[in-house]
């Protein structure tokens, strides 16, 4: 037999550059934090409502400014609402402040829902500096 060389295989090309994986789900974007903000305010315990708010006092500062306005709402949502709380639990000694802390409570979950409403719709909150709504 004769010893013929074999031919080499050729190169394969590299592979073709990978892409990032898609989004887990659609809301997987700049607003996620702001959302998860929110959702921690509406939970009913108050330790959800301090990790919001250092949430969004960290978030602020390098959100686009659209965005910026729903951290300023929820900021403002909770030292608003601790001392919305905090005068009718004073009250209570007086009754009328056993009237007030459901309207204090029924305040906070409208707020934020309607800033939840916003931040879904991609829309700035128009007055975060607000008392009411």
């Amino acid at each position: 037999m004769t010893d013929t060389p074999t031919p080499e295989p050729a190169a394969l090309p590299p592979p073709p550059p990978t892409s990032p994986p898609p989004p887990i789900f659609a809301g997987d974007d700049e607003r996620m934090m702001a959302l998860v903000i929110y959702v921690l305010y509406l939970i009913p315990f108050g330790v959800t409502h301090i990790v919001g708010l250092v949430m969004a006092y960290v978030a602020r500062d390098t959100a686009p400014d659209w965005l910026k306005s729903h951290y300023t709402f929820q900021i403002r949502t909770f030292w608003i609402g601790l001392l919305y709380f905090l005068g009718a639990g004073l009250l209570c000694v007086l009754l009328i402040g056993f009237v007030l802390l459901p309207v204090v409570v029924i305040w906070f979950i409208v707020r934020c829902a309607l800033g939840l409403a916003r931040l879904l719709r991609r829309e700035a909150y128009p007055t975060p500096q607000s008392w009411t709504f």
